[in-house]
């Protein structure tokens, strides 16, 4: 399906979709309106979108959850848990449709993957991708300008090891891309500016503990900082975060016996960007510096301490799995309502075979009537292998 635009309403169209800055919206509408005036929204928001099954099966959870039969993904939720898991190699391919309600060729695509270079130490690479789809442009006077693409991606590395026998840590480092239009955009004032695509580049670090006993219940904790980077522009005057988030997770492992294990997570999320303010005039105010803006985004709310706890949002998530070949997933995603309002359930489901392959779904239930996340579907491809032993020369 092709889109019409014009360039003067691509921007807010595009940056509102992929919960992008205020402060490149209010290019072409100025003030910001509404409850969008103190939700901090960072462009190239799909940095932080969940890209596989299992913790979209967990209410978008997955900072702490465990690591020991693979998961590449890993890169994404923390590389810290890497060292622990219990291949050697894996390979994991996502794919999620966006916005179905809304549109039908808008989507994420995830695929990564990690190899151990020794007992202790592993590196991976993957790449996150988001196809907003094709639209076609016009000017405001209606003239047909062409057709265009607009996707954003990053190419991470990753490379992380352990510091103890129950503690890990990773880093990944990107390149970001972003191209949500072209041509020029025309603000509410009159002026206009040409679009340019954003590349720039950011780090995550993730720390992973396990107790690791031989206790029916074990307990993981993680910390996780992604997308650490200076400020973007599209071309504008104004120049913009992009997704610092800070994550942090709880999971607790029951291995019932030894054809049946229950895990409960919990992450919490926050977003490491200022919350918007404006000034007597409507005109909105923003750090000088991008690392202003990450340290004080933990104190940056007009409403003070309470509002700050406001953007902190809430995973809760549950897996069930028996006899390592089945299963069956559960969450809750919370976002308070005036810090943009998600709400909604998840269920998943998840099947290996040969305890090498894997295929998992995952499906949202908004809370609420309208959603434009409703009906949302990922689905996971994996595979995770122990290197080949080594045949002693006769």
């Amino acid at each position: 399906m092709i889109r019409k635009v014009t360039n003067a309403l691509r921007a807010s169209l595009m940056l509102g979709l992929t919960m992008s800055a205020a402060s490149v919206v209010a290019q072409t509408q100025t003030p910001v309106q509404g409850s969008l005036k103190s939700v901090p929204s960072p462009v190239i928001g799909s940095l932080i979108f969940t890209p596989d099954a299992r913790s979209a099966g967990m209410g978008d959870a997955g900072v702490a959850i465990s690591t020991a039969d693979g998961d590449a993904n890993a890169i994404f939720w923390n590389p810290g848990k890497l060292p622990f898991s219990g291949k050697d190699m894996g390979v994991s391919l996502s794919y999620t449709p966006w916005l179905r309600q809304l549109v039908n060729d808008m989507a994420l695509l995830n695929g990564s993957f990690y190899k151990k270079i020794k007992n202790d130490q592993v590196i991976g690479a993957s790449i996150h991708y988001f196809d907003m789809g094709l639209f076609q442009q016009t000017d405001n006077n209606g003239n047909n300008l062409g057709n265009f693409n607009s996707k954003e991606y990053a190419i991470n590395l990753s490379y992380s090891r352990k510091l103890s026998e129950k503690l890990g840590l990773g880093v990944n480092l990107k390149y970001i891309n972003s191209t949500l239009f072209s041509g020029v955009v025309t603000n509410s004032s009159g002026g206009s500016f040409t679009a340019q695509p954003v590349n720039t580049v950011a780090a995550d670090i993730g720390i992973f503990h396990t107790s690791k006993s031989d206790k029916p219940w074990n307990y993981n904790w993680g910390v996780m900082i992604q997308n650490i980077s200076g400020r973007v522009s599209y071309g504008g005057n104004e120049s913009n975060f992009i997704p610092t988030n800070l994550k942090a997770g709880f999971a607790a492992i029951n291995s019932i016996d030894e054809h049946n294990k229950l895990t409960l997570t919990a992450d919490i999320n926050k977003l490491m960007v200022p919350t918007p303010t404006y000034d007597a005039n409507g005109n909105l105010k923003l750090p000088s510096t991008a690392i202003g803006g990450i340290l004080g985004s933990f104190g940056d709310a007009p409403g003070g301490f309470s509002e700050e706890l406001k953007e902190v949002a809430v995973s809760l998530g549950a897996e069930y799995l028996y006899n390592d070949m089945f299963a069956g997933r559960a969450g809750y995603y919370f976002e308070n309502g005036t810090k943009g309002g998600r709400k909604y359930a998840t269920v998943g489901v998840g099947i290996k075979l040969e305890k090498k392959y894997g295929l998992d779904f995952a499906y949202l239930i908004p809370t609420a009537s309208g959603s434009p996340l409703a009906q949302t579907l990922r689905i996971s491809l994996h595979a995770n292998f122990n290197s080949a032993p080594k045949v002693a020369a006769n």
